[in-house]
């Protein structure tokens, strides 16, 4: 055996019996490769895409928002979006500042505009403004040095001209209350970022003109050189909490808890997103196993001739290995090269939002980061590895003696069709059902997921085996048995080959299953959003101020002539505030409205039931998501930022509210009026009087002096609205969805024809004992039907396993609200049709590919 060993020890003819080996199989089978390697491609060119077009988008956006900041070194903002001013004196005295810059932040309201939301002004001291934050100073035009100091100038940066179509010297108006002012563009900003829609204004003509005399957002603070910035704030935190409690944050542009804040906005919507990016991934790994397994099966004899020739196992084993690997690394290849192409693209067209409304109003650039390449690379290649890593041992330990026989196929399945693992990673799934999240991110839920669709494709040739065998021995004690032997052969072929036929259920089982639970997350969202927005808007017409920004408000004049209407029978007015509670986290809203405390489900919709309200406590009602992010009960007390203190509230119960993520709270509105003396509201519930009409209030209220401000909208409208934005936040959802479907149907098309074209001498001896083509190919098309069916019946038990595991574990933990559970019957079964019809048309093409060589031909090698 030493003179047949030396050939393959030289590592030349290794390589080129390597070489032979891979390309060989590559050219007998391309479009099953090309099906492999396409999924992996996809997968990763998904998720590498999504990463550089959320890592631009978040970068842009803390870039845009540092620049606002300047060069401050301390930064004093109140947990109110608005506090007293008269904190500035005893700022800027302190020792240690060099200057301080007052800033008043307001979201305006642009008059007549509907779309693209408020204009964020800023409004600044600019002899103050000109040392901490110079870029932020307008360029007035030559011969108007003042402008920047004008009670009716406002300077735009260039994305805000452009969206306004305004140029300078134009005029742009303002909402102020019910009221509009008129302001004169009097210059640009023409260091703001590139598509940052800012404007800047005098801080004493901003105050006036919207009403906010004595209030400031925040206060820059420049120190004196030589003072140590971090002992600086440390040291002022401690002052301003001891003489003004819960009043003041403390911080710097960019710290850790504006990046955190920053972060946290968005960050479940990113991370949910590049899982499901990741589904295709999955389908190609096991693609990748199915392609390999198929593989191995067919070339056992001639991996058992290579190693009767004196090739090593070890050697065999890197072979196969190699030729996963070789899967592996062309699709993640063209996945990187595609997810760059997908996100510049992406960026380009529709910038860095995705549909979700976190980064509207930044324009980034793509940037290509080797770091998250290598990682997305490795993580397609390991795909590939793991996918292929089963057959390769297989091939590997197979005794080349009993190889070489014809009809050892079926070894090969039953070795790679273990029980046990397959019940270990089912118990294990479920066991990580119970776990905690981390980082407040669902890590143990996708485990959960990845662990299920493990475990449950490992048990298909089992399951496989078992539902056959009982359908064939039902079949043969059936009278109609003994005159179909096209039926009785099919059921013989799937209850004695099971662990082929289990490869074939796995590729429909993975797609089908996924599909089934995606489709049923993203409806039962949709579905509990819409049952919410019936239960939450039970009034006839609803009257805001402005869709969005915080200078627009209804006075109590205003109010009462509302309330005087005669189509009026009922009125409620709401309050929004914003408030920051912790530091390092978004601000939740505080929504002031009228609530029946004996009652309090009339006002909104409860999860679980209301507490009682001890006698002299103020209660409040917390949103899902303020009470988890916040971990806090019912029972307990919370302190709420309002009127320049802090004040205690019992929390009565939780409310579920899908609008706000980052967390919202409800109260009375007698009860904040009485502590802020705040009279203004937001908005108006109102509820017909007998005999008028929706169109006759909504014309009464447009008729009124202050009408033209006003946006009055139905239910159904609102509802409608909602529904069309949440879908435009799904967007990317059901594309990534319709991904892995069409996937999905071109995997189990290549399982199908692999397998069928790996069974021509199979069909050879059927032929000489007498079976027509017309049969075989009869029981090809039942064989796909068959098989197809039980996957599609196993995948709905399983797409619904997981879905239950995304709504109820993946969900609450991402984004901090429950949902009721939906199925959207339509969808699944049209993908099902889809997939039983693409199994058994694959199976009659390629059937009739096999058996177009001949009888004779077919089972040569077994003379």
């Amino acid at each position: 055996m030493p003179a047949l060993s030396a050939p393959a020890a030289d590592p030349a003819g290794t390589r080129l019996l390597s070489r032979w080996l891979l390309l060989g199989e590559w050219r007998a089978h391309p479009v099953r490769a090309l099906v492999a390697i396409l999924a992996i491609a996809i997968g990763v060119s998904l998720g590498f895409a999504i990463h550089l077009i959320n890592a631009a988008a978040f970068n842009e956006f803390s870039t845009a928002v540092k620049s606002l900041s300047g060069q401050a070194d301390v930064q004093v903002a109140g947990r109110e979006a608005l506090f007293d001013e008269a904190i500035y004196p005893w700022l800027a005295q302190r020792d240690g500042v060099a200057v301080a810059s007052p800033v008043l932040e307001l979201q305006a309201t642009v008059a007549g505009k509907k779309d693209g939301g408020p204009l964020h002004i800023l409004a600044l001291d600019v002899f103050r403004a000109g040392f901490i934050s110079p870029d932020l100073i307008g360029a007035p035009a030559e011969g108007q040095p003042f402008d920047t100091l004008a009670d009716d100038a406002v300077f735009l940066s260039p994305a805000a001209l452009r969206w306004l179509n305004v140029a300078q010297g134009g005029e742009v108006a303002l909402q102020s209350g019910t009221g509009t002012v008129p302001l004169r563009v009097a210059g640009s900003l023409q260091r703001a970022r590139a598509g940052q829609r800012i404007a800047v204004m005098d801080i004493g003509a901003a105050q006036w003109r919207f009403n906010k005399l004595g209030k400031l957002s925040r206060i820059d603070l420049k120190l004196r050189q030589g003072v140590n910035r971090d002992a600086f704030q440390a040291e002022l935190a401690r002052a301003l909490e001891a003489q003004y409690p819960g009043r003041f944050q403390v911080g710097q542009p960019n710290d850790e808890n504006q990046n955190s804040r920053n972060n946290n906005l968005s960050r479940a919507y990113r991370v949910n997103l590049t899982v499901l990016a990741l589904v295709a991934l999955f389908t190609g790994a096991f693609l990748v196993f199915s392609t390999q397994a198929l593989s191995v099966i067919r070339r056992r004899g001639q991996f058992a001739l290579l190693r009767v020739l004196g090739m090593e196992r070890g050697r065999l084993l890197r072979q196969v290995l190699l030729e996963g690997a070789s899967l592996g690394i062309v699709g993640a290849g063209l996945g990187i090269a595609g997810g760059y192409a997908m996100a510049a693209v992406a960026l380009r067209f529709f910038g860095g939002d995705l549909g979700a409304g976190y980064f509207a109003g930044v324009q980034p650039q793509v940037q290509f980061t080797p770091v998250a390449a290598f990682v997305y690379f490795i993580l397609g290649l390991g795909v590939a590895l793991l996918g292929c890593a089963a057959p390769a041992l297989e091939a590997a330990r197979a005794a080349p003696a009993i190889a070489l026989k014809s009809g050892s196929e079926e070894v090969v399945t039953t070795r790679l069709a273990k029980t046990w693992p397959a019940l270990v990673c089912l118990l294990l799934a479920g066991a990580l059902t119970f776990l905690p999240p981390v980082f407040e991110l669902p890590l143990f839920g996708y485990l959960s997921i990845a662990l299920l669709l493990i475990g449950a494709i490992a048990l298909m040739p089992q399951l496989a085996a078992v539902v056959f065998r009982f359908l064939q021995r039902a079949w043969l004690r059936t009278d109609t048995s003994q005159h179909a032997p096209v039926r009785s052969l099919t059921l013989a072929r799937l209850a004695n080959a099971s662990g082929q036929a289990g490869i074939a259920l796995g590729g429909v089982l993975s797609s089908f299953s996924l599909m089934v639970a995606m489709a049923i997350m993203v409806s039962s969202f949709r579905v509990s959003v819409d049952d919410w927005l019936l239960q939450i808007l039970p009034a006839d017409v609803y009257a805001r101020t402005a869709a969005s920004g915080g200078t627009a408000g209804l006075n109590p004049r205003e109010q009462a002539s509302i309330t005087a209407l005669p189509e009026v029978a009922r009125v409620d007015f709401q309050r929004l505030r914003s408030l920051s509670l912790a530091p390092d986290r978004p601000n939740v809203v505080l929504l002031a409205r009228p609530i029946l405390l004996s009652d309090p489900g009339k006002s909104m919709v409860l999860v679980g039931d209301t507490l009682p309200v001890p006698a002299g406590s103020r209660p409040v009602w917390l949103s899902e998501a303020a009470a988890d992010l916040y971990n806090v009960k019912p029972g307990q007390q919370i302190a709420l930022p309002l009127a320049g203190g802090l004040h205690k509230f019992f929390i009565a119960g939780i409310w579920r509210d899908y609008a706000r993520s980052s967390g919202a709270i409800q109260m009375p509105l007698d009860d904040y009026r009485a502590l802020t003396g705040d009279l203004d509201v937001s908005d108006a519930a109102l509820w017909l009087a007998k005999d008028a009409t929706g169109d006759e209030l909504q014309q009464r209220l447009k008729a009124l002096p202050f009408g033209a401000s006003l946006e009055v909208s139905n239910p159904s409208a609102i509802r409608a609205l909602s529904l069309q934005i949440f879908d435009r936040s799904f967007a990317v959802t059901y594309l990534l969805e319709a991904i892995a479907i069409v996937i999905g149907l071109f995997g189990v098309a290549a399982t199908f024809s692999a397998q069928t074209l790996a069974r021509a001498r199979e069909f050879g001896m059927l032929r000489h004992v007498g079976v027509t083509r017309g049969q075989i190919l009869s029981i090809l098309a039942l064989e796909g039907g068959a098989l197809t069916a039980l996957g599609i019946a196993t995948g709905f038990i399983l797409g619904l396993l997981i879905s239950f595991v995304l709504v109820f574990i993946v969900n609450p933990q991402s984004f901090h609200w429950t949902m009721q559970l939906h199925l959207p019957w339509p969808l699944i079964a049209t993908v099902a049709g889809a997939l039983l019809t693409a199994a058994a048309a694959t199976a009659l093409i390629a059937g009739r590919q096999a058996l177009s060589a001949g009888p004779i031909r077919a089972v040569r090698e077994d003379w």
